[in-house]
């Protein structure tokens, strides 16, 4: 299903760094604007080396929570949770515009395994994506870890899941004129390091996965396996080069990019819902 393109125009063309997040204990959506004056008293705190704040008084970050409620998957997801940090500098008038600074959100798409089996006082949002200066991730982080007794830990991607996004993306059908399909891999036990990026007309690559699917809406581990053989027998043929010994670290569509590391790019808002159920599933398992 689509999501509301108005609500999720701020989660595209941004790179996202993953988190996988364990259940919030004692979280209460009714009282978003009490955290977010907690939180601003305490990154103004930290910035401030300790020294105290008064809850409440005009600091230099802003912070802003709400809730998402088309980002989710089904009834028993809770709704996103986005926060942004905005900064005014000293300088500038009142009624000049805050500036935003970074921006994280929480969600859970299709996260029923997980949501399924805590007990009443935990809010699952298992999937935490953030854009902006590590230092402010690193104080929002500490924040929620201390005040809902959870635990961030970055998501990486193996070269396995990003065969399978690959593979998923690449049959996507876009209505306009996409990117090409890219993979940039690793060559290991090099002297200096060595990076081969392949790319794939987007006509092609589809028409590729549409050969190798058998049943049209399921994706078995099978073809994406003989998917991604046919592209390293491509690749040999023309390069006498054996992909299958590098390592896959990134894979770019016209639907989304995805780096090892944990960096995701999301491009197409139709399809939003689709990458956000595959990311939630790897931070469950990274919880599990």
């Amino acid at each position: 299903e689509s999501a509301d393109p108005q609500q999720t125009a701020f989660a595209l063309r941004k790179a996202w760094t993953l988190y996988s997040v364990t259940p919030l204990h004692r979280f209460r959506r009714s009282r978003l604007s009490d955290y977010a004056r907690l939180l601003s008293a305490f990154i103004a705190a930290e910035k401030q080396k300790g020294l105290a704040v008064e809850v409440g008084v005009e600091l230099d970050i802003k912070v802003a929570l709400s809730s998402l409620a088309e980002l989710r998957g089904s009834e028993l997801d809770q709704a996103a949770l986005l926060v942004q940090l905005s900064s005014r500098s000293r300088a500038s008038s009142k009624n000049s515009e805050d500036k935003l600074v970074w921006s994280g959100w929480f969600c859970s798409m299709f996260g029923d395994e997980l949501s399924e089996n805590v007990p009443e006082n935990f809010t699952c949002l298992p999937l935490f994506l953030t854009h902006g200066a590590e230092s402010y991730t690193s104080l929002v982080g500490s924040w929620f870890q201390k005040t809902f007794d959870c635990c961030f830990r970055r998501l990486a991607i193996s070269p396995l899941n990003l065969s399978w996004m690959v593979a998923m993306w690449a049959g996507y059908k876009l209505e306009r004129a996409a990117s090409a399909v890219e993979l940039v891999f690793s060559m290991p036990c090099l002297s200096q390091p060595l990076d081969i990026s392949y790319a794939i007309h987007p006509e092609d690559a589809k028409a590729l996965w549409d050969t190798v699917q058998k049943t049209p809406g399921e994706i078995t581990q099978g073809e994406v396996d003989v998917f991604m053989d046919c592209l390293y027998a491509h690749f040999h043929r023309h390069f006498k080069i054996h992909l299958s010994a590098a390592k896959l670290v990134k894979v770019s569509t016209g639907i989304a990019s995805a780096h090892c590391d944990g960096i995701v790019k999301i491009l197409h808002s139709q399809y939003l819902p689709g990458v956000l159920m595959l990311l939630t599933e790897l931070a469950i398992s990274q919880i599990q």
